[in-house]
């Protein structure tokens, strides 16, 4: 989809989009496509249950008196409930109102209400935003019927009075959605396409071009290095597991400082391993590599969009395959830290692979904080469903700064607990611990694990399980499989609190 920025003007062909807010109180652009239809808006509106709030629309198809092919009213709400969030939905409702109209070009003039407190260069942006990220779609694959995936809307036309700010506005957003949808992508590719060596070359094709310093270390390097705990998970799988250490240095004068950190699982297929998962658990397992595709997309945002701080990511990527080279329930793997872990279920993973991959980036680059993501437990969706993240950390800046950013662009997070009595459900009897809690509270005993190998660093759990893929219908901004969960998130925390 093409999308441009232009002065007000004479509409070209294709749909017109206009706003009215609550009350059916019609915006200037839509006052003069009333007029410029001899009146169409306001008859219609005589003959609907259109009021203005938030999400509603209004068609009206062919207008007399105009060169465009439809008008499309569109509510925002209460003047003063117009927020960035509620113009990136409304953006996306409106791509998804086009493509089910079969139009392929679109001119959107949807002002804001006085009493809004959003600007009006972001508030063009965050409409775009929306509505390129309602544009997604992952159809690489289909050969057959493809008339009922073709979306045909190529022009998106946005009417500003400053279109230089809104563009400069919606550059930053742009490599945002970038990196959206390459952690989309990621999550979306089959598992025969994406393992560890496919996932890391992309990493590095992509992101080098765009100047991040990108390091591939594959087994002989761990090896000779002690990653015993990450090395086990990948034992069974005929595919090599991998370590990209992805680095930007967008704040040269500060080069040698702390950097931040982020830390993903990147379990590119898990099949439970020798405690091999039940067929219907197995299925969608490809996405248990979503926190590794979120550190990624969101490298790739920050280095897209130039972001001034230095950032490193770290993703370890493995498959969790059955075989006779397989880590057996019972085994004791000695970790990069040095410290022992009895295995007690070869399916608990995914904390295997951040141990390494924790230990490494704190040892390596010593940062300011580090944050992980995983989809790491059942646990944390039984607890939270789908609609929010569970986080963990000892710190607690660092979690309300990732709370804030999260209710910002609505991939929202609740904290859980650590304590040392769920500390106590890991001790192994023969080893430093294991790899298990028991029945209850698996999602924080994980994090518990995990805390185990944090070396007096800031540091946040992020178990993203329950909102990495959705298997449910479109929603107005998030697809129905690979939802990109975290890039988001992580931008803007970095943008608020980071960048020089």
């Amino acid at each position: 989809m093409q999308i441009s920025f232009v002065a007000p003007s004479n509409i070209a062909a294709g749909a017109w989009v206009v706003g009215a807010t609550d009350g059916s109180v019609l915006l200037p652009a839509a006052v003069r496509a009333d007029k410029a239809s001899g009146g169409a808006l306001t008859r219609a509106l005589k003959s609907s249950s259109f009021t203005g709030k938030a999400g509603q629309m209004l068609e009206v198809l062919a207008p007399a008196g105009l060169a465009a092919s439809r008008l499309l009213l569109v509510g925002l709400g209460k003047p003063e409930s117009v927020d960035e969030k509620g113009l990136e939905t409304l953006g996306a409702q409106i791509v998804a109102r086009l493509y089910a109209g079969g139009e392929t070009a679109a001119s959107l003039e949807v002002e804001l209400p006085k009493g809004s407190k959003v600007k009006k260069p972001e508030a063009a942006a965050h409409l775009v935003f929306g509505a390129r990220l309602r544009s997604y779609a992952f159809d690489k694959y289909r050969t057959r019927n493809l008339d009922e995936y073709v979306k045909k809307l190529t022009t998106l036309r946005v009417v500003t009075s400053d279109t230089t700010a809104a563009k400069k506005a919606f550059a930053g957003l742009s490599a945002v959605a970038d990196g959206i949808f390459l952690a989309r992508d990621l999550v979306n590719e089959p598992p025969n396409i994406l393992h560890p060596e496919e996932f890391a070359r992309r990493a590095k094709t992509l992101l080098t071009k765009l100047g991040v310093k990108v390091e591939i270390l594959g087994e002989a390097e761990m090896k000779k290095q002690g990653f015993g705990a990450l090395l086990g998970v990948g034992k069974g799988s005929a595919r090599e597991s991998q370590l990209v250490v992805m680095q930007w240095h967008g704040a040269p004068k500060t080069k040698k400082a702390q950097p931040i950190a982020f830390v993903g699982k990147g379990v590119c297929f898990d099949s439970g391993g020798l405690s091999l998962k039940p067929g219907g658990g197995m299925m969608g397992m490809k996405g248990d590599m979503a926190g590794a595709a979120c550190v990624t997309g969101t490298m790739l945002a920050l280095a897209a969009r130039k972001a001034k701080v230095n950032v490193v990511g770290v993703i370890g990527l493995v498959e969790n395959m059955p075989s006779g080279d397989a880590t057996r329930p019972d085994d004791v793997l000695t970790s990069l830290s040095g410290q022992t872990i009895e295995v007690l279920n070869t399916d608990a993973e995914g904390r295997l692979v951040l141990a390494d991959a924790l230990t490494y980036t704190q040892r390596r680059f010593k940062p300011k904080f580090v944050i992980d993501l995983a989809t790491l437990t059942g646990a944390i969706v039984q607890t939270l469903g789908f609609e929010h993240a569970g986080v963990f950390s000892n710190d607690d800046q660092l979690v309300q700064r990732i709370q804030a950013a999260g209710r910002y662009t609505g991939e929202r997070v609740w904290q859980l607990p650590l304590d040392p009595f769920y500390d106590k459900m890991i001790r192994s009897k023969i080893a430093d611990m294991k790899n298990i809690g028991g029945g209850n509270s698996g999602a924080i005993s994980a994090a518990q694990f995990l805390l185990r190998f944090i070396e007096k660093t800031p540091w946040a759990h992020l178990d993203i399980a329950g909102v990495a893929w959705q298997d449910g219908e479109q929603k107005p901004t998030i697809p129905s499989w690979g939802t990109g969960w975290g890039v988001r998130l992580l931008n803007r925390m970095v943008k608020e609190h980071y960048e020089n």
